[in-house]
């Protein structure tokens, strides 16, 4: 209980300090994200966040690395730092989608041959266990779509902070077996809530950015894939098919992702080209407030849980 008192409190730290330091990194060199047709701000901000996030991330793992100590599978570091970096790059240069998207496959590819695999459907369709290929393909799928879900929500103050915390919390609050991320969860909550004051200031916001969108990204399909496994068991009192479990908890990225994906073939539009169609764009035209679109869609988020 002490070291994870001490896990919270020193990635609080350091979480605060770091997001700072990127920030004033990021103005130094004048990497200002700047105001457009489809920003939801007008105000002085840099797509430092993810960076900020994804150093802490790291600083603690390795620390506890260097003493031996296994928190989680740093394996898992490898696909992450790549995420990370094609998303910096992007928040900096622009990187073309096509490419983007070669580079999140690699991702997901490395994460399959670290042992994270969706082999079993558990009867939908009728179909139980897959062969290897069509396991490896359906995963790449699952692991790319996730991660561009959590990139497509981060669109408004709080929303895709408020969406991953929400789902992490679901993913440890509903296992019945060994949990192998569960400090992983601690550390990842734990350096994102500083975040949320930086992103939600009226002058110098912070925001995540792409490569901290993909980061997360990378993380939340992580953990969606580990959950379809036999590995991961959901508590007797809450018996629920996997599918619909995963459906539950990553309820709003999922819908949004299917809706804009949809909208935008229906308009001749490319799938990935950029626009303000999302569901939380829609809502915050409504009621322009961040904060309040934010918890709206969270509440809405949480009230589909229950229900299911």
């Amino acid at each position: 209980m002490e070291n994870i008192i001490f896990i919270i409190t020193s990635t609080l730290t350091i979480s605060t300090i770091t997001i700072y330091l990127t920030h004033l990194l990021f103005k130094k060199k004048n990497l200002f994200d700047n105001v457009n047709v489809r920003s939801s701000h007008n105000v002085t901000s840099t797509r430092s966040g993810g960076l900020g996030v994804g150093i802490v991330i790291f600083i603690i793992s390795f620390t506890y690395y260097i003493y031996g100590i296994d928190l989680y599978e740093y394996s898992l570091l490898v696909p992450l730092s790549l995420l990370l970096v094609v998303g910096l790059y992007d928040d900096v240069y622009q990187l073309d989608f096509k490419l983007k998207f070669i580079f999140q496959i690699i991702a997901a590819k490395i994460l399959i041959d670290n042992g994270l695999l969706i082999d079993n459907l558990h009867g939908v369709l009728g179909v139980f266990e897959l062969n290897r290929l069509v396991a490896q393909c359906l995963t790449i799928f699952i692991i790319v779509a996730i991660i561009n879900a959590i990139n497509f929500v981060d669109g408004i103050d709080g929303l895709a902070l408020s969406v991953v915390v929400l789902f992490i919390f679901c993913f440890d609050f509903f296992i019945n077996s060994y949990n192998p991320f569960a400090n992983l969860s601690v550390i990842l909550i734990s350096a994102l809530i500083p975040l949320y004051y930086f992103n939600f200031k009226t002058t110098n916001k912070i925001f995540l950015g792409d490569s901290g969108s993909l980061f997360l990204g990378g993380i939340v399909s992580t953990y969606i894939v580990f959950s379809l496994s036999s590995n991961y068991i959901i508590k007797p009192e809450f018996d629920l098919h996997k599918i619909l479990f995963v459906i539950s908890i990553l309820f709003y990225p999922i819908i949004d992702i299917i809706r804009i994906f949809f909208l935008r073939l229906i308009n001749g539009k490319s799938p990935f080209q950029p626009d303000k169609n999302h569901i939380h764009h829609l809502v915050l035209k409504k009621i322009n407030h961040h904060l309040y679109t934010t918890i709206i869609i969270t509440g809405v988020s949480i009230f589909f849980i229950i229900l299911i």
